[in-house]
């Protein structure tokens, strides 16, 4: 390995280091503020107003996010906005909360004022307990850093670290105060593939295919045709009481031929599967997909109680992005 390298490593190590320590910290500052700031913000009426100024802003605007995708409404305040009209953004129940390293930007002085007069409350996530910001809060919640990881101790790192995860504190405290379950979630996260994997249901998935099946008395070569034909690599088996009996996959269909040279007199009940692995058409995708991989199979069975529905193939999951 390299010089170059080795420093580069030992760098990023020691970041990770001091960001991780910083996180820690936090620890033993939480707190009956703490607990009040949740508290007084579950109870709320109103909304969240986040706001800074520089990178303390960037990571409001983070934890606006957070709060708005678990269930606690937030809105994002650009402090130095705030003095040129965004105050009236604020209504009357809404809670305030204010981050800064510092304490002491000219902007935040001019804001708190004007935001206590409103009659909001006021909490500060601040890196200086004797700050201006520190000191005129309703609720002060301590992230302060020893040192930040630049090597000049300038650039916020540690401490914007520490604000985030204060954030995430208090939004997770909310997540489980509201009961905020993975159905919730699923409501403000339907893009993407975490979206999916709340909501896409096996009914959504089946509906796109040919429905295999044939009977358990049906002819080796009808299970041959059924089975091509319908490109899932398998087929189901009913019974007389079109209830489902097995399930016949083209590996059972190969490992029959190697054992057998004579066919012609074979039925499907022969070389079925008689425990197939089965799902209800209501349940999430997700589970049909970790049924796939617990059991390393490609398909899954569809049924309604006891009505065989169709079926659902990895590489619907695929499709989906859910794999």
């Amino acid at each position: 390995m390299k010089v170059s390298q080795i420093a580069i490593i030992r760098t990023a190590k020691e970041t990770l280091a001091i960001e991780a320590s910083a996180i820690l910290g936090l620890k033993d500052r939480i707190n009956e503020s703490f607990a009040e700031a949740v508290e007084k913000i579950y109870g709320s009426k109103g909304r969240v107003i986040v706001t800074g100024i520089g990178k303390s802003a960037i990571i409001s605007t983070k934890i606006v996010a957070t709060l708005n995708s678990t269930g606690t409404p937030a809105v994002f305040m650009h402090a130095a906005d705030a003095i040129h009209g965004d105050l009236g953004m604020i209504r009357e129940d809404d809670v305030v909360i204010c981050i800064s390293k510092s304490g002491e930007s000219p902007e935040i002085k001019l804001l708190l004022p004007l935001v206590k007069n409103n009659g909001n409350l006021l909490i500060a996530i601040v890196g200086n307990t004797k700050s201006y910001l520190a000191l005129h809060a309703s609720i002060m919640l301590d992230t302060t850093v020893p040192k930040e990881a630049c090597p000049n101790n300038l650039a916020p790192t540690a401490s914007t670290a520490a604000q985030m995860a204060m954030g995430d504190a208090i939004a997770i405290c909310l997540l489980k105060l509201r009961g905020f379950s993975p159905a919730d979630f699923a409501k403000f996260h339907p893009g993407g593939a975490l979206g999916k994997k709340l909501y896409l249901k096996v009914s959504d998935l089946y509906v796109q295919h040919q429905k295999p099946l044939v009977y358990e008395e049906d002819s080796i070569h009808k299970v041959i045709l059924e089975i091509t034909s319908n490109r899932l690599g398998a087929t189901a088996v009913l019974n007389k009481k079109d209830e489902v009996s097995g399930i016949i996959t083209d590996g059972d269909l190969r490992r029959m031929m190697e054992k057998n040279n004579t066919i012609d007199k074979m039925k499907a009940k022969d070389i079925m599967n008689k425990h197939p692995r089965t799902i209800a058409k209501d349940e999430l995708a997700l589970n049909a997909l970790e049924m796939m991989r617990n059991n390393k199979i490609t398909q899954v069975i569809v049924k309604d109680q006891k009505n065989y529905e169709g079926m659902v193939h990895v590489h619907d999951l695929l499709k989906e992005g859910l794999v």
